[in-house]
């Protein structure tokens, strides 16, 4: 809960353990609410405006509830920690459950996956967003958009996958110790790490200060951006042009 807790904070607490009680229950769920919006606005990065924002706002609210439904105080755990994970499961599943890229995109993002292979082989290097928006007949901003809404549909499409694989049973079914470190996994860990530090180190300053502040410090677009003196769309090109070349990189990887 929290060391910063105010007295009616902590009376609300008590409340809504002891009793439920529904306005204790008002009081924490608008206490809590910036975390909601802290998670909408770095999941809705790179998703397509068909998506709306009250959309997701909804499903995180649903699991901030869930999260003072189910968190036990007497844990070693601080609420804000637990109501994170349940915010961005709820967003992140609720956005599994509907087909929220268009077939119009998915057609697009073969036709642009299609363009890098073959302008890449004409020209033995990688290409740039505006080249393949030439070759396409398309604007660089629409290239950038359709793949980095690609680029997320596939990773709910992995992360769903394993959680189908953690919920199987049956004779496979194994019972893992996430505690213990797998020698191969963590061999394969550490060399995707120095890839991806290679790829970071090949992205101009801003793309790298962007990417840093974004992934490590946590900050939100907006707030890169009065960091860095530009504004909220400027921080969201930089961002979408970085996560364009890395995805490129890794794809020659895996």
């Amino acid at each position: 809960m929290g060391n910063d807790s105010t007295a009616e904070d902590k009376n609300a607490w008590y409340l809504w353990v002891a009793s439920r009680d529904k306005e204790a229950g008002n009081i924490l769920i608008k206490k809590y609410m910036p975390l909601v919006s802290f998670h909408v606005q770095r999941i809705s990065v790179g998703l397509p405006k068909s998506v709306s924002r009250e959309e997701l706002n909804s499903l995180g609210l649903m699991g901030l509830y869930d999260a003072l439904e189910k968190f036990d105080p007497k844990r070693d755990l601080k609420f804000d920690t637990y109501a994170s994970f349940r915010i961005r499961g709820s967003i992140i599943d609720g956005l599994r459950k509907e087909d929220w890229l268009s077939r119009g995109t998915r057609e697009k993002s073969k036709k642009i996956d299609a363009a890098i292979e073959r302008l890449e082989q004409q020209k033995m290097r990688n290409v740039t967003i505006q080249e393949i928006a030439d070759e396409l007949n398309l604007s660089p901003e629409e290239v950038s958009s359709t793949m980095n809404e690609h680029f997320f549909a596939n990773v709910l499409s992995i992360d769903e996958q394993l959680n189908d694989q953690e919920e199987k049973e049956g004779p496979c079914f194994v019972i893992r110790d996430n505690k213990r470190e797998i020698p191969e996994e963590k061999l394969l860990k550490d060399e995707l790490i120095q890839e991806m530090a290679a790829m970071i180190s090949l992205l101009n300053d801003k793309e790298q200060l962007v990417i840093s502040l974004f992934y490590k410090e946590e900050l939100t677009l907006t707030e890169i951006g009065q960091v860095m003196n530009l504004s909220t769309s400027r921080i969201s090109q930089i961002h979408s042009k970085a996560i364009f070349k890395l995805r490129q990189s890794l794809e020659k990887v895996i």
